[in-house]
């Protein structure tokens, strides 16, 4: 706990500044990753040359490379760990509970189910991540009924509602694997399940893009307001905080901006899970900045992590497993390190 209070003792604005930085660098460095080598100079020109007028000594195949294979990649990576990131440190600070994460509701079930509906279905790229979104939110939808016509507890009411629906779908979701053809459909359930961003193209992006864009703008608006809620439920209500209102809002922005992003790369774990706790060793438990670190983190994290997916073998391992392997080891540090104390 000592050791989390002196991290938080940093300047946050300076803490956001440097990890924008790391960000902005890693940006650039991407590009230049992959078995088409491409030059930092290059990169900077190429994605210039699309806002302002500069000669054009690159190849056509350097630019088709850069703006319609690794930018789309590049931009769903930074977008999905920004989102998961987002949406854990949204819903830690509304359960009041360190080990909350973005699928608390079900929405990883409802959308795993989503898409291997759609891949049964035989469904193009399109429609998978239309059936992944539509059933995400559908799960949440479900939970959040349920919770509501329980008495006592609202916020147990809604975890335990939710476990149930993530439990219901993830049945349904074994039943599509059991009836699946072995031979086309249960690898591709299994693909998308293991959470991959190799087939992100411009279109999926801009379909995701959206509510996600939405959902963060809201929660970063209404961000102080996650330390109120810190203080409990009638102190809450005392200093004229409508919680109800103010729950159901972070709920639905969370679960836009997870669905968004889970449709588009799959089922990626452990981001919306670590990444909140490096947020608060690095600028406390305020909000206020908590929220905007934890975002630039995540999308520091996934970028980090799916460069790693792309080089590291000679086929691409799915980014899911390397979030797990990578993330697992690190959250039990993280806890030794934070001597169990969440602030």
């Amino acid at each position: 706990m000592g050791r989390i209070s002196r991290w938080g003792k940093l300047n946050g604005v300076s803490t956001f500044a440097v990890i924008l930085i790391i960000l902005a660098v890693l940006f650039i460095f991407s590009f230049v990753l992959g078995r088409y080598p491409i030059s930092p100079g290059n990169v900077i020109q190429i994605l210039f040359s699309h806002f302002i007028p500069i000669t054009h000594t690159w190849p056509d195949i350097m630019d088709t490379v850069v703006m319609n294979i690794r930018l789309p990649r590049i931009l769903a990576a930074m977008m999905v760990g920004a989102s998961l990131a987002l949406a854990g440190v949204s819903f830690q600070g509304l359960f009041r509970n360190p080990l909350v994460s973005p699928d608390i509701l079900g929405v990883s079930s409802g959308a795993g189910f989503g898409a291997a509906l759609a891949i049964l279905m035989n469904g193009n790229n399109a429609l998978i991540q239309l059936s992944a979104f539509c059933f995400a939110l559908l799960s949440v939808g479900i939970s959040y009924a349920v919770s509501r016509m329980v008495r006592g507890n609202a916020t147990l009411s809604l975890i335990l509602a939710g476990m149930a629906i993530a439990s219901l779908f993830s049945a349904f979701l074994s039943l599509m694997k059991y009836v699946a053809d072995p031979i086309d459909q249960l690898p591709a359930i299994t693909y998308w399940l293991m959470g991959s961003l190799a087939s992100v193209g411009s279109k999926g992006l801009a379909f995701a893009a959206g509510p996600i864009l939405l959902g963060m703008t809201i929660l970063i608006l209404i961000r102080w307001r996650f330390n109120v809620l810190a203080m409990g439920e009638e102190e809450a209500a005392a200093l004229g905080v409508n919680t109800g209102r103010l729950r159901l809002i972070i709920i639905v922005c969370c679960t836009m901006i997870t669905a968004s992003a889970v449709c588009i790369s799959g089922t990626i774990g452990w981001v919306g899970l670590v990444i909140p706790h490096i947020g608060r060793m690095l600028v406390g438990p305020n909000h206020k900045q908590l929220l905007p670190v934890s975002l630039v983190l995540g999308a520091t994290y996934l970028l980090f992590i799916d460069n790693i997916a792309r080089l590291v073998a000679s086929v691409e391992i799915p980014i899911g497993i390397l979030t797990a392997i990578v993330g697992a080891p690190f959250f039990i540090y993280l806890l030794n390190r934070s001597h169990r104390g969440w602030a």
